[in-house]
Protein backbone atom coordinates (compact mmCIF):
# COMPACT_ATOMS: atom_id res chain seq x y z
CA UNK A 1 0.00 0.00 0.00
CA UNK A 2 3.27 2.46 0.84
CA UNK A 3 4.58 1.78 -2.78
CA UNK A 4 0.68 2.82 -4.42
CA UNK A 5 0.98 5.22 -2.38
CA UNK A 6 3.76 7.24 -3.25
CA UNK A 7 3.46 6.45 -6.72
CA UNK A 8 0.11 8.33 -6.78
CA UNK A 9 1.68 11.17 -4.76
CA UNK A 10 4.43 11.47 -7.28
CA UNK A 11 2.35 11.63 -10.33
CA UNK A 12 -0.12 13.94 -8.58
CA UNK A 13 3.23 16.06 -7.79
CA UNK A 14 3.81 16.63 -11.32
CA UNK A 15 0.63 17.82 -12.51
CA UNK A 16 0.99 21.71 -12.52
CA UNK A 17 -2.24 23.35 -11.53
CA UNK A 18 -4.01 25.33 -14.44
CA UNK A 19 -6.12 27.74 -12.28
CA UNK A 20 -5.14 30.01 -9.33
CA UNK A 21 -7.85 31.86 -7.64
CA UNK A 22 -7.80 35.79 -6.64
CA UNK A 23 -9.97 36.46 -4.29
CA UNK A 24 -10.42 39.58 -1.53
CA UNK A 25 -12.90 40.18 1.46
CA UNK A 26 -14.03 43.32 3.01
CA UNK A 27 -16.27 43.76 5.75
CA UNK A 28 -18.66 46.81 8.02
CA UNK A 29 -20.51 47.10 10.58
CA UNK A 30 -23.99 48.65 10.75
CA UNK A 31 -26.60 49.51 13.60
CA UNK A 32 -29.16 46.94 14.07
CA UNK A 33 -30.30 47.07 18.03
CA UNK A 34 -28.99 47.87 20.93
CA UNK A 35 -27.50 44.20 21.42
CA UNK A 36 -26.42 42.99 18.37
CA UNK A 37 -24.65 44.72 14.57
CA UNK A 38 -25.65 44.08 11.32
CA UNK A 39 -22.44 42.86 9.66
CA UNK A 40 -21.87 42.50 5.93
CA UNK A 41 -19.17 40.86 4.24
CA UNK A 42 -18.17 41.77 0.84
CA UNK A 43 -16.03 39.61 -1.72
CA UNK A 44 -14.81 39.30 -5.44
CA UNK A 45 -13.13 36.64 -6.46
CA UNK A 46 -10.92 36.30 -10.38
CA UNK A 47 -9.86 33.21 -12.03
CA UNK A 48 -6.24 33.34 -13.70
CA UNK A 49 -5.85 31.44 -16.77
CA UNK A 50 -9.37 30.31 -16.76
CA UNK A 51 -10.71 28.60 -19.35
CA UNK A 52 -13.87 31.11 -20.51
CA UNK A 53 -15.96 28.04 -21.32
CA UNK A 54 -15.67 26.20 -17.96
CA UNK A 55 -18.73 26.37 -16.14
CA UNK A 56 -17.00 25.40 -12.94
CA UNK A 57 -18.53 26.66 -10.00
CA UNK A 58 -16.68 27.72 -6.21
CA UNK A 59 -17.80 27.01 -2.97
CA UNK A 60 -17.06 29.65 -0.40
CA UNK A 61 -17.39 28.49 2.80
CA UNK A 62 -17.52 30.95 6.10
CA UNK A 63 -17.43 30.22 9.76
CA UNK A 64 -17.75 33.03 12.99
CA UNK A 65 -16.70 31.66 16.54
CA UNK A 66 -17.06 33.83 19.77
CA UNK A 67 -13.33 33.99 21.22
CA UNK A 68 -14.91 33.69 24.53
CA UNK A 69 -17.99 31.05 24.48
CA UNK A 70 -16.30 29.06 21.55
CA UNK A 71 -20.06 29.11 20.25
CA UNK A 72 -20.14 28.80 16.04
CA UNK A 73 -22.36 30.89 15.18
CA UNK A 74 -21.96 31.24 11.68
CA UNK A 75 -21.01 27.72 9.79
CA UNK A 76 -22.18 27.86 6.14
CA UNK A 77 -21.38 27.55 2.45
CA UNK A 78 -22.55 29.51 -0.60
CA UNK A 79 -22.49 28.36 -4.10
CA UNK A 80 -20.53 31.25 -6.11
CA UNK A 81 -21.55 30.75 -10.11
CA UNK A 82 -19.12 31.56 -12.53
CA UNK A 83 -21.17 34.84 -14.07
CA UNK A 84 -19.35 37.66 -14.89
CA UNK A 85 -20.80 40.98 -13.32
CA UNK A 86 -20.32 44.81 -15.39
CA UNK A 87 -16.53 45.64 -15.53
CA UNK A 88 -17.37 49.08 -14.21
CA UNK A 89 -18.36 47.57 -11.15
CA UNK A 90 -15.48 45.82 -10.42
CA UNK A 91 -11.55 46.78 -10.96
CA UNK A 92 -11.18 43.61 -13.38
CA UNK A 93 -13.88 42.54 -16.15
CA UNK A 94 -13.27 38.82 -15.23
CA UNK A 95 -14.20 38.99 -11.51
CA UNK A 96 -17.40 38.10 -9.42
CA UNK A 97 -18.55 40.35 -6.73
CA UNK A 98 -20.64 39.52 -4.13
CA UNK A 99 -21.80 40.27 -0.58
CA UNK A 100 -23.90 38.74 2.20
CA UNK A 101 -24.66 39.34 5.90
CA UNK A 102 -25.27 38.40 9.11
CA UNK A 103 -26.76 40.04 12.38
CA UNK A 104 -24.39 39.39 15.16
CA UNK A 105 -24.49 39.98 18.92
CA UNK A 106 -21.89 42.02 20.66
CA UNK A 107 -18.45 40.07 21.22
CA UNK A 108 -15.01 38.76 19.92
CA UNK A 109 -14.77 36.48 17.15
CA UNK A 110 -12.61 34.57 15.12
CA UNK A 111 -14.11 35.10 11.24
CA UNK A 112 -12.65 32.02 8.64
CA UNK A 113 -13.48 32.57 5.03
CA UNK A 114 -11.97 29.76 2.47
CA UNK A 115 -13.10 29.73 -1.53
CA UNK A 116 -12.38 26.57 -3.24
CA UNK A 117 -13.75 24.26 -6.09
CA UNK A 118 -17.06 22.78 -6.31
CA UNK A 119 -16.43 19.12 -5.98
CA UNK A 120 -12.89 19.45 -5.34
CA UNK A 121 -12.22 19.11 -1.04
CA UNK A 122 -8.79 21.62 -1.81
CA UNK A 123 -8.94 25.22 -0.29
CA UNK A 124 -7.39 27.44 -3.11
CA UNK A 125 -7.39 30.68 -0.80
CA UNK A 126 -8.40 31.55 2.80
CA UNK A 127 -8.29 33.96 5.28
CA UNK A 128 -8.43 34.58 8.97
CA UNK A 129 -9.72 37.54 10.90
CA UNK A 130 -10.48 39.04 14.55
CA UNK A 131 -13.88 40.97 14.22
CA UNK A 132 -15.41 42.56 17.02
CA UNK A 133 -18.66 43.65 17.69
CA UNK A 134 -19.80 46.60 19.32
CA UNK A 135 -23.43 47.85 19.25
CA UNK A 136 -24.27 51.32 18.28
CA UNK A 137 -25.24 53.44 21.71
CA UNK A 138 -28.86 54.62 21.11
CA UNK A 139 -28.20 57.91 23.22
CA UNK A 140 -25.18 59.27 21.80
CA UNK A 141 -23.82 60.42 17.87
CA UNK A 142 -22.30 57.80 16.47
CA UNK A 143 -20.92 56.90 12.68
CA UNK A 144 -20.93 53.06 11.24
CA UNK A 145 -18.10 51.42 9.34
CA UNK A 146 -16.82 52.99 6.05
CA UNK A 147 -17.99 50.92 3.36
CA UNK A 148 -15.66 51.79 0.26
CA UNK A 149 -17.11 51.17 -2.89
CA UNK A 150 -15.89 50.93 -6.73
CA UNK A 151 -19.65 52.95 -8.00
CA UNK A 152 -22.58 54.00 -6.41
CA UNK A 153 -26.17 54.59 -8.02
CA UNK A 154 -28.79 56.40 -6.07
CA UNK A 155 -30.67 57.39 -9.69
CA UNK A 156 -33.18 53.92 -10.82
CA UNK A 157 -31.51 51.74 -8.14
CA UNK A 158 -32.52 48.25 -8.96
CA UNK A 159 -34.14 47.31 -5.39
CA UNK A 160 -33.68 43.46 -6.27
CA UNK A 161 -29.85 43.89 -6.74
CA UNK A 162 -27.98 42.28 -3.42
CA UNK A 163 -26.30 45.38 -3.62
CA UNK A 164 -29.54 47.63 -2.62
CA UNK A 165 -29.73 49.31 0.50
CA UNK A 166 -31.30 52.97 1.64
CA UNK A 167 -32.40 53.28 -1.60
CA UNK A 168 -29.33 53.19 -3.24
CA UNK A 169 -26.82 50.62 -5.46
CA UNK A 170 -23.65 50.31 -3.58
CA UNK A 171 -20.92 48.00 -5.46
CA UNK A 172 -18.09 46.95 -2.92
CA UNK A 173 -15.14 47.19 -3.38
CA UNK A 174 -13.22 44.36 -1.41
CA UNK A 175 -9.60 44.68 -2.50
CA UNK A 176 -9.60 48.33 -1.15
CA UNK A 177 -7.75 49.39 -3.92
CA UNK A 178 -8.07 51.76 -6.86
CA UNK A 179 -5.59 52.65 -9.80
CA UNK A 180 -5.32 54.91 -12.26
CA UNK A 181 -7.74 52.98 -14.53
CA UNK A 182 -10.30 53.45 -11.86
CA UNK A 183 -9.20 56.38 -9.63
CA UNK A 184 -12.37 57.43 -7.93
CA UNK A 185 -13.15 56.43 -4.29
CA UNK A 186 -17.07 56.17 -3.88
CA UNK A 187 -17.91 55.66 -0.25
CA UNK A 188 -20.98 54.70 2.21
CA UNK A 189 -21.67 54.95 5.55
CA UNK A 190 -24.57 55.75 8.26
CA UNK A 191 -24.67 58.38 11.10
CA UNK A 192 -27.06 57.09 13.81
CA UNK A 193 -28.83 59.60 16.67
CA UNK A 194 -28.69 62.82 15.24
CA UNK A 195 -31.35 63.92 16.65
CA UNK A 196 -30.57 63.74 19.84
CA UNK A 197 -28.07 66.72 19.39
CA UNK A 198 -29.06 70.24 20.81
CA UNK A 199 -27.77 72.22 17.77
CA UNK A 200 -29.66 72.38 14.75
CA UNK A 201 -26.82 70.88 12.57
CA UNK A 202 -24.02 68.22 12.80
CA UNK A 203 -20.65 69.25 10.86
CA UNK A 204 -19.01 66.44 8.64
CA UNK A 205 -15.39 66.35 7.65
CA UNK A 206 -13.78 64.12 5.51
CA UNK A 207 -10.27 63.96 5.17
CA UNK A 208 -7.62 61.44 3.25
CA UNK A 209 -4.18 60.51 5.23
CA UNK A 210 -1.30 59.73 3.59
CA UNK A 211 1.05 56.70 4.87
CA UNK A 212 3.03 59.47 6.76
CA UNK A 213 -0.24 60.51 8.75
CA UNK A 214 -0.29 63.82 6.10
CA UNK A 215 -3.73 65.40 5.24
CA UNK A 216 -4.19 65.24 1.46
CA UNK A 217 -7.61 65.95 0.74
CA UNK A 218 -10.21 67.67 3.66
CA UNK A 219 -13.82 68.66 3.08
CA UNK A 220 -16.53 69.93 4.79
CA UNK A 221 -19.91 70.18 5.30
CA UNK A 222 -23.01 70.69 7.72
CA UNK A 223 -26.45 68.76 7.14
CA UNK A 224 -29.63 68.58 9.48
CA UNK A 225 -29.71 67.18 13.33
CA UNK A 226 -33.42 66.89 12.67
CA UNK A 227 -33.47 62.69 11.52
CA UNK A 228 -33.02 60.06 13.39
CA UNK A 229 -30.45 59.09 11.17
CA UNK A 230 -29.18 59.37 7.67
CA UNK A 231 -26.98 58.02 5.00
CA UNK A 232 -23.26 59.68 4.08
CA UNK A 233 -22.01 58.92 0.54
CA UNK A 234 -19.14 60.52 -0.90
CA UNK A 235 -16.85 60.24 -4.44
CA UNK A 236 -13.41 62.16 -4.12
CA UNK A 237 -10.97 61.35 -7.32
CA UNK A 238 -7.71 60.43 -6.31
CA UNK A 239 -6.08 60.83 -9.88
CA UNK A 240 -3.40 63.72 -8.69
CA UNK A 241 -2.47 61.66 -6.09
CA UNK A 242 0.54 59.12 -5.59
CA UNK A 243 0.59 55.28 -5.26
CA UNK A 244 0.47 54.83 -1.43
CA UNK A 245 -1.95 53.34 1.40
CA UNK A 246 -4.25 56.13 2.24
CA UNK A 247 -6.66 56.18 5.32
CA UNK A 248 -10.11 57.66 4.74
CA UNK A 249 -11.65 59.62 7.70
CA UNK A 250 -15.24 60.86 8.35
CA UNK A 251 -15.69 62.80 11.32
CA UNK A 252 -18.79 63.89 13.14
CA UNK A 253 -18.73 67.00 15.04
CA UNK A 254 -21.53 68.49 17.58
CA UNK A 255 -21.02 72.47 18.08
CA UNK A 256 -22.45 71.59 21.61
CA UNK A 257 -20.42 68.19 22.41
CA UNK A 258 -16.54 68.16 23.29
CA UNK A 259 -16.62 65.21 21.87
CA UNK A 260 -15.88 63.96 17.87
CA UNK A 261 -17.34 60.76 16.30
CA UNK A 262 -14.92 59.30 14.00
CA UNK A 263 -14.80 56.17 11.45
CA UNK A 264 -11.51 55.48 9.40
CA UNK A 265 -10.92 52.98 6.60
CA UNK A 266 -7.33 52.21 4.99
CA UNK A 267 -7.17 51.63 1.32
CA UNK A 268 -4.52 51.05 -1.68
CA UNK A 269 -3.89 53.78 -4.54
CA UNK A 270 -1.46 52.87 -7.25
CA UNK A 271 -0.74 55.87 -9.82
CA UNK A 272 2.66 55.58 -11.59
CA UNK A 273 2.05 58.97 -12.82
CA UNK A 274 2.57 61.05 -10.07
CA UNK A 275 5.97 60.42 -8.21
CA UNK A 276 5.30 61.05 -4.18
CA UNK A 277 7.49 63.60 -2.78
CA UNK A 278 9.48 64.15 0.44
CA UNK A 279 11.29 67.44 0.76
CA UNK A 280 11.38 68.38 -2.62
CA UNK A 281 11.78 64.38 -3.74
CA UNK A 282 14.56 63.98 -1.86
CA UNK A 283 14.75 60.53 0.29
CA UNK A 284 15.13 60.50 4.11
CA UNK A 285 18.76 59.98 4.45
CA UNK A 286 19.26 59.92 8.04
CA UNK A 287 17.37 57.86 10.42
CA UNK A 288 16.42 60.48 12.92
CA UNK A 289 14.04 61.93 10.10
CA UNK A 290 12.46 58.67 9.23
CA UNK A 291 10.02 56.63 11.11
CA UNK A 292 12.40 54.43 13.02
CA UNK A 293 13.50 58.06 14.91
CA UNK A 294 10.70 58.05 17.00
CA UNK A 295 10.66 53.69 17.90
CA UNK A 296 11.01 52.16 21.42
CA UNK A 297 13.50 49.70 22.41
CA UNK A 298 10.69 47.20 22.11
CA UNK A 299 9.26 48.16 18.86
CA UNK A 300 12.52 48.19 17.37
CA UNK A 301 13.11 44.49 18.72
CA UNK A 302 9.45 43.60 17.52
CA UNK A 303 10.18 44.65 13.72
CA UNK A 304 13.78 42.78 13.95
CA UNK A 305 12.20 39.86 15.28
CA UNK A 306 9.73 39.87 12.37
CA UNK A 307 12.64 40.61 10.12
CA UNK A 308 14.90 37.78 10.84
CA UNK A 309 13.72 35.60 8.14
CA UNK A 310 15.58 37.86 5.47
CA UNK A 311 18.51 39.30 7.73
CA UNK A 312 21.71 37.67 7.17
CA UNK A 313 23.49 36.00 10.02
CA UNK A 314 26.00 38.25 10.11
CA UNK A 315 23.10 40.59 10.79
CA UNK A 316 21.56 38.77 13.36
CA UNK A 317 24.73 38.69 15.31
CA UNK A 318 25.00 42.34 14.91
CA UNK A 319 21.44 43.90 16.32
CA UNK A 320 22.19 41.32 18.87
CA UNK A 321 25.36 43.24 20.15
CA UNK A 322 23.34 46.14 19.83
CA UNK A 323 22.99 47.98 23.60
CA UNK A 324 21.27 51.68 22.72
CA UNK A 325 18.19 52.24 21.56
CA UNK A 326 20.08 54.70 19.22
CA UNK A 327 21.85 52.23 17.37
CA UNK A 328 19.00 49.93 17.08
CA UNK A 329 17.17 52.96 15.28
CA UNK A 330 20.05 53.23 12.89
CA UNK A 331 20.44 49.83 12.18
CA UNK A 332 17.06 49.43 11.14
CA UNK A 333 16.78 52.22 8.61
CA UNK A 334 20.50 50.90 6.78
CA UNK A 335 18.89 47.29 7.37
CA UNK A 336 15.62 48.49 5.21
CA UNK A 337 17.35 50.77 2.74
CA UNK A 338 19.41 48.77 1.59
CA UNK A 339 16.09 46.16 0.81
CA UNK A 340 14.17 49.19 -1.06
CA UNK A 341 13.86 48.39 -4.64
CA UNK A 342 13.00 51.86 -5.48
CA UNK A 343 15.21 54.51 -3.70
CA UNK A 344 13.84 57.26 -5.76
CA UNK A 345 10.89 57.37 -3.75
CA UNK A 346 9.96 58.46 -0.42
CA UNK A 347 8.26 54.63 0.18
CA UNK A 348 9.89 51.29 0.38
CA UNK A 349 7.51 49.51 -1.41
CA UNK A 350 9.41 46.04 -0.30
CA UNK A 351 9.28 47.00 3.62
CA UNK A 352 5.41 47.32 2.85
CA UNK A 353 5.13 44.08 1.09
CA UNK A 354 6.92 41.77 3.62
CA UNK A 355 5.35 43.82 6.88
CA UNK A 356 1.92 42.86 4.99
CA UNK A 357 3.28 39.41 4.87
CA UNK A 358 3.67 39.07 8.38
CA UNK A 359 0.68 40.34 9.66
CA UNK A 360 -1.38 37.33 7.12
CA UNK A 361 1.39 35.09 8.08
CA UNK A 362 0.08 35.61 12.00
CA UNK A 363 -3.40 35.54 11.03
CA UNK A 364 -2.96 32.57 8.85
CA UNK A 365 -0.85 30.20 10.81
CA UNK A 366 -0.18 31.33 14.69
CA UNK A 367 -0.58 28.65 17.25
CA UNK A 368 -1.16 29.09 21.02
CA UNK A 369 2.78 29.20 21.54
CA UNK A 370 4.08 30.20 18.20
CA UNK A 371 4.11 33.75 16.14
CA UNK A 372 2.15 32.80 12.56
CA UNK A 373 5.85 34.49 11.08
CA UNK A 374 8.02 32.20 12.84
CA UNK A 375 6.46 28.56 11.74
CA UNK A 376 7.45 26.84 8.48
CA UNK A 377 3.98 28.11 6.72
CA UNK A 378 4.74 31.70 8.17
CA UNK A 379 8.62 31.35 7.17
CA UNK A 380 8.22 30.25 3.64
CA UNK A 381 5.47 32.90 2.50
CA UNK A 382 7.42 35.57 4.34
CA UNK A 383 10.39 34.74 1.70
CA UNK A 384 7.99 33.40 -1.59
CA UNK A 385 5.01 35.09 -0.72
CA UNK A 386 1.10 33.52 -1.92
CA UNK A 387 1.32 29.84 -3.02
CA UNK A 388 0.52 29.37 -7.02
CA UNK A 389 -1.67 26.50 -5.18
CA UNK A 390 -2.25 24.65 -1.82
CA UNK A 391 -2.98 21.06 -2.21
CA UNK A 392 -4.95 20.31 1.70
CA UNK A 393 -5.34 16.63 3.16
CA UNK A 394 -6.67 17.36 6.35
CA UNK A 395 -8.88 13.41 6.95
CA UNK A 396 -7.02 11.03 4.99
CA UNK A 397 -6.85 8.01 6.21
CA UNK A 398 -3.69 6.12 7.88
CA UNK A 399 -1.89 9.70 7.44
CA UNK A 400 -1.81 12.84 10.09
CA UNK A 401 -3.15 16.20 8.45
CA UNK A 402 -0.60 17.76 5.49
CA UNK A 403 -0.54 19.77 2.89
CA UNK A 404 1.61 20.73 -0.57
CA UNK A 405 2.30 24.44 -1.81
CA UNK A 406 3.26 24.48 -5.08
CA UNK A 407 5.55 27.90 -6.49
CA UNK A 408 5.14 27.15 -10.42
CA UNK A 409 7.49 30.18 -11.50
CA UNK A 410 10.53 29.33 -8.67
CA UNK A 411 13.19 27.19 -10.59
CA UNK A 412 11.31 25.44 -12.79
CA UNK A 413 8.41 24.74 -10.42
CA UNK A 414 9.38 23.73 -6.73
CA UNK A 415 6.83 22.59 -4.02
CA UNK A 416 6.87 22.24 0.06
CA UNK A 417 5.02 19.57 2.16
CA UNK A 418 4.09 20.32 5.50
CA UNK A 419 2.64 18.14 7.87
CA UNK A 420 0.61 17.97 11.12
CA UNK A 421 3.20 15.80 12.90
CA UNK A 422 2.21 16.76 16.95
CA UNK A 423 -1.90 16.65 16.19
CA UNK A 424 -1.88 20.18 17.72
CA UNK A 425 -2.45 22.32 14.96
CA UNK A 426 1.53 22.72 14.14
CA UNK A 427 2.52 21.87 10.72
CA UNK A 428 6.22 20.98 10.32
CA UNK A 429 8.02 21.36 6.85
CA UNK A 430 8.21 17.83 5.52
CA UNK A 431 10.11 17.73 2.30
CA UNK A 432 10.75 20.45 -0.05
CA UNK A 433 12.36 20.58 -3.41
CA UNK A 434 13.57 23.93 -3.39
CA UNK A 435 17.62 24.03 -2.87
CA UNK A 436 18.76 24.74 0.19
CA UNK A 437 15.19 23.63 1.87
CA UNK A 438 14.66 20.38 3.91
CA UNK A 439 14.58 17.31 1.66
CA UNK A 440 13.44 14.00 2.86
CA UNK A 441 11.94 11.46 0.24
CA UNK A 442 10.75 9.57 2.62
CA UNK A 443 8.61 12.27 4.26
CA UNK A 444 5.42 10.15 4.76
CA UNK A 445 6.34 8.43 7.09
CA UNK A 446 6.17 10.97 9.60
CA UNK A 447 3.12 11.70 9.12
CA UNK A 448 1.99 7.75 9.04
CA UNK A 449 -0.69 6.51 11.48
CA UNK A 450 -0.54 3.16 11.33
Amino acid sequence: MRKIFLLLLISFLNVTPQNKINFEFDFAQFKYDSTSNYLEIYYSLSMKEKNPNSNENLLMHIQMQNTETDELIINKDWMLKNNKIDEKDSQQSSDLLGTVAFIVKKGKYNFYISVSAENNDKVNVEYNEQIEIHPYNNSTLSISSIELANRIINENADQNSIFYKNTLEVFPNPAILYSKTSPVLFYYCELYNLDNSKSDYIEIKQNILNSKNQSVYEKTKQISSKQPAVVEVGAINLLKYPTDTYTLIVTLNDPNSVNNFISGKKFFFVNPDVIASNSNNTPISNYMSSEFGVFSDEECDILFGKSKIIASSDEIKQYEKLDSLSSKREFLFKFWQKRDNNPETSINEFKNVYLQRVELANNRFKTMTTSGYSTDRGRIFLRLGEPDEIDRHPNETNTKPYEIWYYNQIEGGVYFIFGDVTGFNYYQLLHSTMRGELQDPDWVRRIQTK
